[in-house]
């Protein structure tokens, strides 16, 4: 039996031990969500739905319980951990819907009838990252399960602890035992047999692009579904008649929650050259002012990194302090702590160009329009970002030109559960949420009815 130490973040201690599945048990799993799975899709449309109300009803009555959990493990701040698990109800909640909407269509076609039919895949592997557990889990999970099909998730080896409790949720609220499944353990062991198994329908991956690009290779060996939601160097672009106090106020929001580890996280700023001092000056006592600490305390805004390893990746994009514009405050001492960071690079330099993933940003001036919508673009990525003017018809234009697949206007709004969500480029694969996710969990059938012209006794 392999097990694992979980961290607590803030402290760098291990609060718990956590056995990790093996390939064996992985099979296991795959073998029972086949059978669960074909019960599942033979129940009423409504009896699904009855269900998932009452998923979303128990994980309602888990809130708080979760938001602990999240806290503790992730090192999120409790009041967001809060809306995560507020979220994750309210995900559940809105695909409850969907199993009896989820319609086909009749086809008008000469010599007879023509009906398509969106079937279940079967088994859908889920293997979210460490960022958002239990969020991203459920864009998963939730539409899966609406459209009829079987659920093994494998969660992010540091982040295990909501997603093991919400498929306890699940069975507790009546869903049929073995159709959610959570497995703990290892991506180069869990993670790669249920790409690899042939079982194994369909995968949503959320996480590197790397390993993005793994996944896909893999999954092509049977053509396996796939959707990925993978990096981003989003740009949060700033004109100068835009309401500049407000874009530099909400600008730390837009970067530093979750520690930037996040992959709408819009960490370059892009800011016309004639207000960019300007920007900068107000820029900095907005940054200064974001509360880091304490998960636990309900005032805290940013929390500590997810782990050593990754405290000393971004460390490594801030060499020095020269290279440093200015940065707010963080707690030293035990945990992985990181103060929100401001970088004026230059246009070449790596940590204007790469995905750091941690609570570094870097602003940069541009000359005009063009040259905004062009260093917008001057990326591999195109997942999210935001754009601030006053001008509606800029506005159109740059939304139209940007290469990213969720933009906001004088917002930072990344994600709403009743819109598709989704990337450019080595952003990602598909689309996820929005009221057509559940259709990327089935297939469709297209069923032909040849009807004769005339009824036999007038012919």
């Amino acid at each position: 039996m392999t097990t694992t130490s979980l961290v607590d973040p803030s402290t760098g201690a291990p609060f718990v031990e956590l056995e990790l599945a093996d390939v064996e048990q992985t099979d296991a799993a795959v073998a029972r969500a086949v059978v669960a799975q074909r019960g599942w899709a033979r129940l009423a449309p409504g009896g699904r739905a009855e269900v998932l109300r009452a998923f979303a009803a128990t994980v309602d009555g888990a809130v708080e319980e979760l938001a602990q959990l999240e806290a503790r493990n992730s090192g999120h701040p409790i009041s967001q951990a809060r809306w995560e698990a507020g979220h994750v109800r309210d995900v559940l909640q809105y695909y409850a819907a969907a199993p009896e909407r989820l319609a086909g269509a009749q086809i008008p076609v000469a010599g007879g009838l023509d009906i398509t039919f969106h079937e279940p895949i079967g088994v859908v592997g889920v293997i979210t990252p460490w960022n958002f557990p239990m969020t991203i889990a459920s864009w998963a999970f939730a539409p899966a399960l609406a459209a009829g099909n079987a659920v093994v998730l494998k969660p992010a080896e540091w982040t295990p602890l909501t997603s093991l409790r919400l498929a306890e949720l699940g069975i507790a609220a009546g869903l049929p035992a073995d159709l959610f499944q959570v497995l703990p353990g290892l991506g180069s062991v869990v993670g790669d047999r249920l790409v690899t198994h042939p079982n194994v329908r369909k995968i949503v991956f959320t996480g590197s692009t790397a390993t993005g690009k793994t996944i896909m290779a893999r999954a092509a060996e049977n053509v396996k579904r796939v959707t990925l939601e993978l990096g981003g160097k989003s740009a949060n672009i700033v004109f100068a008649d835009s309401d500049l106090e407000r874009a530099a106020a909400t600008a730390p929001s837009g970067v530093f929650e979750n520690a930037g580890q996040d992959c709408c996280a819009r960490s370059r700023i892009l800011v016309e050259r004639r207000v960019f001092d300007r920007f900068l000056e107000l820029l900095e006592p907005a940054v200064r002012a974001v509360v880091v600490g304490d998960p636990f305390d309900p005032d805290t805004e940013m929390g500590p990194l997810v782990s050593r390893a990754h405290l000393t990746k971004v460390a490594g994009y801030v060499p020095d302090d020269d290279a440093v514009a200015f940065r707010g405050s963080a707690p030293t001492g035990e945990g992985f702590w990181f103060p929100p960071t401001v970088l004026t690079p230059g246009r070449t330099d790596r940590a204007f160009r790469e995905e750091i993933f941690g609570p570094v940003v870097s602003v940069v001036p541009f000359d005009d329009e063009a040259d905004a919508i062009a260093l917008a673009n001057a990326t591999d990525y195109g997942l999210s970002g935001s754009i601030w003017t006053r001008d509606l018809s800029r506005a159109v234009r740059v939304s139209r030109a940007v290469e990213s697949g969720n933009l906001s206007v004088n917002s930072h709004s990344s994600v709403r559960y009743t819109t598709p969500f989704g990337g450019f480029k080595q952003s990602g694969l598909g689309r996820e949420l929005g009221p057509d996710a559940p259709l990327a969990f089935t297939e469709t059938k297209n069923v032909f009815f040849a009807i004769d012209d005339a009824p036999e006794e007038n012919r």
